[in-house]
């Protein structure tokens, strides 16, 4: 009595291969990551210079007023009030930037870019970067300085037709990286197209 082979198992991901082939023509191509970035610390440098200057002036008062007796010294509460409100001040500007550089995530492949945000939930969205029609991006004359801006994209993507990526470090080449790779990705569809 001879054995006979033990079939695949219906669930297996194996059997279900054939179902998806690339179509005659379409060359399958592994998916490589090309960039990952998110909310740079550079984006904020308005911020945290005019939380600095102020905190500067603060110091300067609390030092200078009393000696020149324009205000009682330290002991009074209203000193110790400003004091509260700049420490809750630079404490806000740090949860804020945490919220952005934690909450917000990107990543670009050869065929998609990917944007994630959220800390507590998360919702990934995927544009295919064929479906991408346009990239530019914006900065200010310090944000050159810098090298950090925002990325705008507009693409036939129904969730997000238009999709702002602010805080990006190395802005230029990153929108440039966007824009190459969105070339690329049609001018081979279009090979493939004309091909069949």
């Amino acid at each position: 009595m001879s054995q006979s082979q033990p079939k695949e198992p219906a669930g297996d991901p194996n059997s279900l291969q054939s179902e998806f082939q690339p179509r005659v023509g379409l060359s399958q191509e592994p998916e490589n990551k090309l960039w990952e970035g998110g909310y740079s610390a550079k984006a904020m440098y308005g911020t945290w210079l005019i939380l600095a200057a102020v905190t500067l002036a603060v110091i300067a008062a609390m030092i200078v007023l009393p000696i020149l007796k324009i205000v009682p010294p330290l002991e009074t509460s209203v000193w110790w009030i400003v004091l509260g409100a700049l420490i809750g001040t630079w404490f806000l500007g740090v949860a804020t930037f945490l919220y952005r550089r934690l909450s917000v995530h990107y990543e670009l492949t050869t065929q998609r870019f990917i944007h994630s945000r959220g800390i507590l939930v998360r919702t990934v969205d995927r544009i295919d970067v064929i479906d991408i029609d346009d990239v530019s991006y914006v900065q200010g004359i310090i944000q050159r300085t810098l090298g950090v801006g925002k990325i705008q994209l507009q693409s036939k993507d129904r969730s997000h037709p238009s999709l702002l990526l602010a805080g990006i470090d190395q802005v230029e080449r990153v929108s440039g990286m966007i824009d190459d790779v969105r070339r690329k990705e049609r001018r081979k569809r279009s090979l493939h197209i004309d091909a069949s």
